[in-house]
């Protein structure tokens, strides 16, 4: 491969890749055209335009010709091939089965996934221990750690969260034996689309619904409401989402007095099909 074009082991969205890989070579062939990669491809030059905007897909049957005109070696293929069926991929154990075959080739070509942030997100627990060293602190009782998780898990399994928080370097221990945030807060971002979320966020919805039994109504507070909106409505509300957490963030960040750790989930989503034509876009 081209060391002057993109590094493809940096992509998890291959439409991505390609438009990067196009954007590079025309700027030093300016001959190097969709028109040509049709006729290399067999595939009309139109649809091959939206699938660099990521509006269509390719075949899996399409790869090795894509890894021809790519020029791409036996390794970035392969990963390409993966880039492919992790975009088609529907179920949450297919996505996260194609993922962790992905990440090998990541890790190899240090990009910025890394492996053991997504070991981090697969557990629910290990934000909550994260949170419970910040304000309780710990010295090493992996027993009484577990306990203050609520619902309780295992000794053996708070210390492996405190093993892999030391081994991200969230955590810090001092010479006294004594752990310690290295950072305040941590966030995935706005564009993380790593499955390992997605399971943690679906854990984290579970315990809400487990909290509505498990937790007194004065500790808690889960509320709904559902409401119907235009396509640039709901895009508002998700920019308004945004700014609620900036705002929560800001609130933790000036506590000073901490004395639990506190789970807090905005759910946005459709349980309706949209209906073009009357009022959306």
């Amino acid at each position: 491969m081209d060391r002057l074009m993109p590094n493809i082991f940096e992509y998890f969205d291959y439409h991505k890749y390609l438009l990067d890989f196009y954007n590079k070579k025309k700027s030093v062939d300016t001959f190097f055209s969709y028109r040509y990669m049709s006729r290399c491809l067999g595939i009309d030059a139109g649809y091959l335009v939206k699938v660099f905007q990521g509006r269509k897909s390719i075949t899996i049957d399409s790869v090795p010709k894509f890894a021809s005109l790519l020029k791409l070696g036996k390794k970035e293929a392969k990963y390409f091939e993966l880039l492919v069926l992790f975009s088609k991929a529907k179920s949450n154990a297919e996505i996260t089965s194609i993922f962790e075959k992905m990440l090998p080739f990541t890790e190899m070509h240090h990009t910025k996934i890394e492996g053991a942030k997504y070991e981090f997100y697969q557990k629910w627990y290990h934000t909550a221990i994260r949170e419970i060293i910040g304000f309780y602190g710990f010295n090493g009782d992996f027993q009484t750690l577990a306990d203050l998780v609520v619902p309780s898990i295992k000794p053996l399994e708070a210390r492996r969260s405190v093993e892999l928080l030391l081994r991200l370097g969230m955590v810090v221990k001092n010479d006294k034996g004594e752990y310690s945030l290295a950072s305040r807060f941590i966030t995935t971002g706005e564009k993380w689309h790593s499955p390992a979320i997605r399971t943690f966020q679906k854990e984290t919805i579970r315990l809400a619904g487990e909290a509505l039994d498990r937790i007194p109504k004065e500790e808690r507070d889960i509320s709904t409401m559902t409401v119907s909106l235009s396509r640039e409505s709901f895009e508002e509300v998700r920019e308004r989402l945004k700014h609620i957490r900036r705002l929560l963030f800001e609130v933790a960040n000036k506590e000073q007095c901490a004395d639990g750790v506190y789970q807090i989930n905005l759910q946005l989503f459709p349980i309706s099909k949209r209906m073009p034509g009357t009022g959306g876009t």
